[in-house]
């Protein structure tokens, strides 16, 4: 045999073997990254409320969406509200990172860190198409950049707003900032929005749509102009939250922007489906926060959702878990990235431990029904027959630790210790009021308010709030002090 033949041989074995060697466990194959992705958002869509509609078949296209891929429950640890929410949903990042907190405590977030800047610099600006079709004024989408105001100028600026016609439902006019004095004149530091250098990134980063046919619409007109190129689509939805802020979670103009968010995601989808581009592309939907069971606010809604036609999504998750799974599906090696994500991809196993999340054991956390009767206007509470104990039983105890937690709180609010009045307030949430008395009536909103305070750091509120609960404690001791002396 000669040498050339022996050669020869030997290459073609080594080819045989590299055709039957499985590729690397862990690694990607090309062939299954999607080609583009389109994140929908459902902004402040609940997630007992979404698996009611879809009990109800009220919900076929993400029903539809669900059966190709799945539906997962997706938790949220940090503050239940818009800013702190697509914030943390386009980025993978804790506030400790991007430093958008809350509505009321937010800066710009960090060059780089959200996923359209990411996806920009992997696959190169000029080969890769980021859109942004945004539903809301503020809070999501707004590009304000850090200002510096008179105060005097401010109060005129801010009646303005406040007496508008469309006027954002649950964004509030008061404004946020650190009030500085230069000269006897006293001006307000804003930061700018979290979004003020994320957009720039972006091909089109269109914001205050309002409305559903408006952002459906656009998002339609946006894939046929860039069908011939891969992309990133985010779609935010914001019809769901404003109707919640009017009307409350339980009512039927809330379900009915929940078929209105379903109607046009499904439209959206169809025209991948026109454009020959569904089978390559993955559909996520999701919520940056839940709602209150009946309520007209979120400041204690962590329970939200994942429904997508991708196959490899496999677990529950956090809300942190979205970019990263984003991000992997298109191929990137997150492993390197700087600042390590927080989130984990939602097609990986994670062994990290439950989280305390902020809805837990919370009167607004009570499961619902399965296939429950849709919501109509909320039903009027039953009167209690009889008179109610003087004191229920738990309720010294409780009363004595809330007596305590607002003393601390009180001092902490006066050396404006915020990090220790968040403490707190985190201490007051776990407390287990009883069922039935003046106290536990008057708690629960009152603690609602108190947080809302805290998360758009608003001193002046905050300060009100405490004397106001400490007064009401003081008439309920008198009250009782009475009571024991005419025994």
């Amino acid at each position: 045999m000669t040498k050339m033949l022996k050669k020869f041989l030997i290459f073609s074995v080594i080819l045989g073997l590299l055709a039957v060697i499985p590729p690397a466990v862990g690694a990607e194959k090309k062939s299954d990254q999607p080609r583009n992705i389109v994140l929908v958002g459902w902004d402040g869509a609940q997630r007992n409320h979404i698996k009611e509609c879809i009990s109800r078949n009220e919900l076929p296209n993400l029903k539809k969406l669900s059966d190709e891929g799945t539906l997962v429950d997706i938790d949220i640890e940090g503050t239940t509200d818009t800013k702190a929410g697509w914030s943390q949903i386009l980025t993978g990042y804790y506030p400790t990172v991007t430093g958008v907190y809350s509505n009321g405590r937010y800066q710009p977030v960090p060059k780089g860190l959200s996923i359209f800047e990411r996806l920009e610099k992997h696959f190169g600006a000029d080969k890769f198409v980021t859109v942004a079709v945004i539903g809301k004024k503020g809070h999501v989408g707004e590009i304000n950049p850090p200002q510096k105001t008179r105060l005097d100028a401010e109060k005129s600026s801010t009646k303005k707003k406040a007496d508008e016609k469309e006027v954002q439902p649950g964004a509030g006019t008061k404004p946020v900032g650190r009030i500085i004095e230069e000269n006897g004149v006293k001006y307000r530091l804003t930061p700018g929005s979290p979004y003020y250098i994320m957009y720039t990134a972006l091909d089109v980063w269109e914001f205050g749509l309002m409305e559903d046919q408006k952002v459906g619409t656009r998002a339609i007109e946006l894939l046929e102009k860039y069908k011939d190129k891969p992309f990133f689509f985010f779609v935010h939805f914001a019809s769901v939250d404003h109707q919640g802020h009017k009307f409350g979670e339980n009512s039927k103009e809330y379900n009915d922007a929940l078929i209105s968010n379903d109607l046009w995601t499904g439209k959206i989808i169809q025209k991948l489906k026109d454009l020959g581009l569904y089978d390559k592309t993955l559909v996520y939907v999701t919520a940056d926060h839940g709602f209150d069971e009946g309520k007209t606010g979120h400041s204690n809604a962590p329970y939200v959702f994942l429904a997508t036609n991708d196959k490899k999504v496999m677990r529950n998750g956090l809300r942190q878990d979205i970019a990263p799974t984003i991000l992997e599906r298109f191929g990137l090696d997150i492993s390197v990235l700087d600042p390590p994500l927080d989130g984990v991809p939602l097609t990986k196993p994670t062994d990290r431990p439950k989280p305390k999340l902020l809805g837990d054991e919370s009167p607004f956390a009570r499961p619902k029904t399965e296939g429950a009767a849709p919501p109509s206007a909320p039903a009027e509470k039953t009167k209690q027959a009889g008179s109610q104990k003087a004191t229920q039983p738990g309720q010294g105890r409780f009363a004595q630790r809330l007596d305590g937690l607002l003393e601390e709180l009180q001092k902490a609010h006066q050396e404006n210790n915020n990090t220790k009045v968040g403490e707190l307030i985190k201490q007051m949430k776990e407390l287990k009021p009883p069922s039935q008395g003046q106290l536990a009536q008057k708690f629960e909103p009152w603690l609602n308010e108190l947080i809302k305070a805290d998360q758009e750091n608003n001193r002046e509120k905050l300060g009100q709030l405490i004397k106001q609960m400490q007064e009401i404690r003081e008439q309920m001791k008198q009250k009782r002090a009475e009571r024991v002396k005419q025994k």
